[in-house]
């Protein structure tokens, strides 16, 4: 089955999804391994793929392991931990030099995928379970970026505003864990948690660039033992939240400069039609420069050290960041609920419907550029089960009237206030 140039099958237990094109000089490499969010599981598996790069049996020291790669002709190789709705995601990627650029005696797509097969399936081992020095440092890595973002009180109030907002829902885990799980974690259990999360994980392997899907299924088979397992799919359980009272928190750090936060709910997600709209909405709302919180709250009532929002659309959730002055909570509460009132009564300029429309079309037009971007984009379809082309999406979007964005508006309720002060006696 093919659509926008991927090609899709499976082979081996995984998803595969193919674009072959010239258009690139690279191979660009992207494996999604997920599960669903759990409270047990989120620490663990966020810490597995620090380990997994460390080393593997074939090159079982770190060092080696970054000298195969520059074997590759330095070929790229690297991951992320996130969220996508109550999913934990890892992403590996890998972006290797096109074959015919380089004298080589070996297909470098070949080695990439021998590579990557190992990192996954074959880790540095000792007696039997990870190597313990490996463990230890990669845990103080995690912990180490955990801390981080209590340092950085911006990403902390935002993680705050949702952990309380979705307290009784998967999503409020972080997706790198919880600092208090890590010293828990023994070689021993981590090595039984990758082997339960390998087992457990949807698998998604996409590959852009000049190939076919023939030569990547065996190279699959090759290279990834794993057995023809079926293929599992991402299941959507999302249910619209209705809000019955918007709750409000108020949390005393040693901060000088308060952080506004607030969060909404939707009840359209990426696999809707009306998706277009609430795009649309957010982007008016706080997306861009131009946009009224940006305009109404930083620009002319000076309220604002930033003012932005966000929209989740495999969660359906908006998200409203600010950084205020504290004594100006009260008032700052005010202009942004005035703002969200304005989209409500349909109170949008035609300059903002044109400007919202320009960047959505940059943003769409951009994903041609990059074969990351394409990746991306496609797996967002897989995720949320929703065959929708950029240019499909590009093509609502420009048919977007004021209407549209006031009943998307009238969707987005306001569900949580989260405000960070400071700890001095005013």
């Amino acid at each position: 089955m093919t659509n926008n140039g991927f090609q899709h099958g499976s082979v081996a237990g995984m998803r595969i999804h193919v674009l072959p094109t010239k258009a690139f000089k690279t191979f660009a490499i992207s494996l999604y391994a997920g599960v669903p969010l759990k409270e047990d599981t989120v620490t663990p598996t966020a810490l597995v793929p620090f380990v997994l790069r460390r080393g593997t049996a074939s090159y079982p020291e770190t060092t080696q392991f970054r000298e195969q790669l520059e074997e590759l002709y330095g070929a790229g190789f690297g991951f992320d931990v996130y969220k996508r709705g109550d999913y934990q995601i890892v992403q590996f990627r890998m972006d290797t030099i096109n074959d015919s650029f380089v004298q080589s005696k070996e297909s470098l797509l070949g080695e990439s995928f021998a590579f990557l097969g190992e990192v996954l399936t074959k880790p540095a081992l000792e007696n039997g379970t990870f190597r313990p020095s490996y463990v230890a440092t990669e845990r103080e890595t995690v912990r180490k970026k955990l801390e981080a973002i209590v340092n950085d009180k911006i990403r902390y109030a935002a993680e705050r505003c949702i952990e309380e907002m979705c307290r009784n829902e998967p999503y409020r885990l972080h997706p790198l864990g919880q600092r208090a799980d890590l010293d828990g974690i023994t070689p021993e259990s981590l090595y039984k948690s990758y082997n339960s999360w390998l087992d457990g994980a949807i698998l998604d392997l996409y590959v852009v660039g000049d190939t076919t899907p023939e030569e990547i299924e065996k190279l699959v088979k090759r290279h990834f033992g794993r057995s023809d397992a079926a293929v599992a799919a991402y299941s959507s359980n999302f249910k619209p939240v209705s809000v019955s009272e918007v709750r409000t928190i108020e949390e005393k750090l040693d901060v000088s400069q308060g952080k506004l936060n607030m969060g909404l709910r939707t009840s359209i997600t990426y696999k809707d039609d009306t998706y277009a709209s609430a795009l649309m909405y957010n982007g008016i709302l706080g997306g861009y420069p131009h946009s009224k919180l940006f305009v109404n709250v930083r620009e002319k009532e000076s309220l604002a050290y930033y003012a932005s929002s966000r929209y989740d659309g495999h969660k359906g959730i908006g998200t409203i960041q600010s950084g205020i002055e504290i004594q100006n909570y009260s008032k700052a509460v005010d202009i942004i609920r005035q703002q969200l009132d304005e989209l409500k009564r349909g109170n949008i300029s035609d300059l903002e419907l044109n400007q919202t429309k320009a960047m959505i079309r940059n943003l769409l037009s951009e994903i041609q550029d990059s074969a990351f971007e394409l990746i991306s984009f496609d797996f967002n379809r897989q995720f949320s089960g929703k065959d929708r082309s950029a240019q499909e999406l590009l093509t609502q979007v420009e048919q977007i009237g004021s209407g549209d964005v006031k009943a998307a508006a009238e969707s987005f309720q306001l569900d949580t206030i989260y405000f960070l002060t400071g700890q001095k006696e005013e």
